[in-house]
């Protein structure tokens, strides 16, 4: 049986691999500083490989800075770390499927990697602005334990905080910024899926910096917006003479066929739609023709005026939007046309922008079967009723040709790249919103508004996304979410990690603190507000859907029907409001885990255990989920197998059990089991053959279950 390893994956090993597969010739071999050889890349080949002239010279458009390479080889590095449940601070621990995780967020996405490679729809970060005044990250890697302990605390004994201000003084000023967001940028990209969107909050001091960087991490062509987002409705003079009222939200797709989906249509949208002829819905005007004539020829062609008998063609470059058996169809409804060659192909060719001898052949004309005045007579009478086909002409039937275009053909509308504090909220519509929550104060002095969020989780997520938010401040992520599934009825689940730093406020420690207690206060109130406020028509349309409309109710009595007071608890009751509290720690395991070839037999027989002494099952099972890649956010079970603690993680995904001399009957009841993973304590089984009596067991009764030890 294999160990585990407890360590995040080597990525740098990993790329090598990968370019190994491309280009074998390029694989060479290095020192690996400790004695002995590692593959390594020979890049001066690799470049060649990767050219089609002879490489000369060192001249190359490049963004750089001091320490880029260091940040690089820091998003790389493994790390031996855990993450360390913590149900006492939890809300719905057993059911809740978000998670709040509190530690530094480069180590913590090195251990989310595995578990959620590609499985991440949407994350929204609001890093330091790098104003001279904020915190940065301090990424020191080269430590010992107790300057570990010490960072780990987050403050010195006098309580001051133990995170670096970058001072503009600092002629690293930029640089140290820089080096704080690259490597996190390529982890947050390898958690993205592939039809993922990540949001990035930003204000003009390292926005040219940060699109740089977005560039190499992301790649140019992934590129979506550089958002303004209007985040002041009473903008303030400023020393530098230009107001400042907008904030930047860069934003970058992890594949360039990304789409965002359509915002809801507005009420100023909708009221452009008329109804002057009494069709069955409201409609508004449109071009009757469409772009690219030379690439459509078909589609180029006369159709003659009802009213006036002209021949009306599409004008330079363009086409009908419709092939002549569709328009066809369409015409009949003011009159009878038939189809009939004209010999217009110099006409149509000018149209196209192609010789006559180009153009396409045999393309037919529109024209009136009837004598002009007869014609003319019956789509008089059709004009005079009223709703009229889909391609109208104007000036009460003398005017040119238009198309409807009916509203419920119009699902919404595309974003822009300005968003306007009136749709998306301001600053102090967030500070707002805290002290709602709060009872009249704000223990945060910077939350972005909640409706911000909703924005980007209506054109960036559907109803079963995962959204991460590495820098999540007050949780204004966490509080969009719950109440983006409150309106729509959605799953959508939450990943927020935060650096315990402390609080702003003489009322909580840390601001992990306050945005733990903002999600247990906003949960609360979407529930309320889906259980009482505003929620009937959704539970009305929900109970249609799928059960119909009970009959003999009126609009007042279905709102009120058991049905529908039903369908509400049961939307409350499906709603997530709760949250898993996971936090950053040293791993479980003792150094002599990973170390046992430094330690002689005698040393070993000596030592009690390998894991630490302070760790729980609950612990050592999370750590088995961060290394085998298993979502954190699954129930799980625990019970008791002839006096061993047997944990159950969704449905089998994984079975442990970390007693000690675990008898082989219990051993037998887990491989009947067949779980796709297992994992015992290495101290369970006093000899080798014991262990090896462990494989055959599983080999007989779940041969496809994979085996570990700790």
């Amino acid at each position: 049986m294999d160990h585990m390893k407890f360590e995040t994956p080597d990525l740098t090993a990993q790329n090598i691999e990968r370019i190994a597969a491309l280009f074998p010739g390029c694989i060479t071999e290095g020192p690996d500083g400790k004695g002995g050889l590692k593959k390594a890349i020979n890049f001066e080949l690799l470049k060649q490989m990767l050219s089609d002239d002879v490489l000369e010279g060192d001249e190359a458009y490049e963004f750089t800075w001091v320490g880029k390479k260091a940040s690089i080889v820091e998003a790389n590095k493994p790390i031996r770390k855990t993450l360390r449940p913590c149900p006492e601070e939890s809300k719905n621990w057993d059911t809740t499927e978000n998670l709040y995780i509190e530690g530094d967020n480069l180590e913590v996405l090195k251990l989310l990697q595995e578990a959620y490679l590609g499985k991440v729809k949407m994350i929204y970060i609001d890093p330091p602005y790098n104003t001279g005044h904020d915190f940065i990250y301090n990424d020191r890697f080269e430590m010992d334990k107790q300057e570990y302990d010490q960072q780990i605390g987050l403050f010195d004994e006098e309580g001051n905080k133990q995170f670096a201000e970058n001072s503009e003084s600092n002629p690293r000023f930029h640089s140290d910024w820089c080096s704080m967001m690259y490597p996190r940028l390529m982890l947050a990209r390898n958690m993205l899926a592939d039809d993922g969107v990540i949001f990035i909050s930003i204000d003009d001091n390292e926005c040219a910096n940060l699109l740089q960087m977005c560039r190499e991490v992301f790649g140019e062509s992934n590129f979506v917006a550089d958002i303004s987002w209007q985040r002041t409705y009473s903008p303030r003079n400023d020393s530098k003479g230009v107001v400042s009222e907008v904030e930047h939200i860069v934003v970058y797709s992890k594949q360039t066929s990304w789409m965002p989906n359509y915002l809801p249509r507005t009420a100023e949208m909708d009221a452009k739609y008329k109804n002057p002829d009494n069709d069955i819905m409201p409609w508004t005007s449109s071009d009757a023709f469409a772009a690219d004539a030379s690439t459509h020829q078909g589609m180029v062609y006369a159709i003659q005026h009802p009213f006036t008998g002209e021949m009306i063609y599409p004008y330079s470059g363009a086409h009908w939007r419709y092939q002549q058996d569709t328009m066809l169809e369409i015409m009949n409804g003011w009159t009878q046309y038939t189809l009939k060659d004209l010999q217009d192909a110099e006409k149509r060719a000018q149209i196209c922008g192609i010789s006559s001898d180009d153009v396409k052949k045999d393309v037919k004309a529109l024209v009136l079967v009837e004598p002009l005045e007869v014609a003319q007579a019956q789509a008089e009478a059709v004009l005079e009723r009223g709703q009229w086909p889909r391609f109208y002409f104007t000036q009460n039937g003398r005017g040119g040709i238009r198309r409807k275009t009916y509203i419920n053909k119009v699902v919404g509308k595309l974003p822009t790249n300005f968003w306007p504090y009136e749709e998306v909220g301001h600053t102090d519509e967030a500070k707002k919103e805290l002290k709602n929550l709060f009872d009249s104060s704000a223990p945060f002095d910077t939350p972005k508004p909640v409706r911000l969020l909703d924005r980007m989780l209506t054109i960036a997520t559907d109803q079963d996304s995962i959204v991460m938010d590495f820098f999540s401040g007050s949780a204004t992520t966490a509080h969009a979410v719950m109440r983006k599934n409150a309106q729509d009825g959605g799953h959508r689940k939450f990943i927020l990690v935060q650096l315990p730093e402390k609080s702003p406020s003489p009322q909580y420690d840390t601001l992990c603190e306050i945005g733990k207690e903002r999600i247990r206060r906003a949960g609360d109130m979407a529930k309320k507000a889906l259980e009482e406020e505003g929620t009937a028509v959704r539970a009305m349309e929900k109970f249609k859907k799928e059960h119909g409309t009970p009959m003999g109710f009126v609009y007042a009595e279905w709102s009120d029907s058991p049905e529908v007071v039903t369908a509400k608890k049961k939307m409350a009751d499906d709603l997530d409001i709760g949250f898993r509290v996971l936090k950053l720690d040293e791993t479980n395991m003792e150094a002599v885990y990973y170390s046992a070839q430094e330690y002689d037999q005698q040393m070993l027989q000596k030592m009690e255990s390998n894991i630490k002494p302070d760790r729980t099952d609950l612990d050592l099972l999370f750590g088995c989920l961060l290394e085998w890649g298993l979502p954190l956010s699954m129930p799980y079970r625990s019970e008791q197998v002839e006096d061993c603690t047997v944990h159950t993680y969704n449905d089998g995904d994984l079975i442990a059990c970390f007693d000690e001399n675990i008898p082989e009957s219990v051993i037998r009841e887990i491989a009947k089991r067949k779980p796709l993973r297992a994992v015992f304590r290495d101290s369970s089984f006093a000899t080798s053959p014991e262990k090896i009596n462990v494989g055959e067991i599983f080999k007989l009764l779940a041969p496809d279950t994979r085996v570990k030890v700790i």
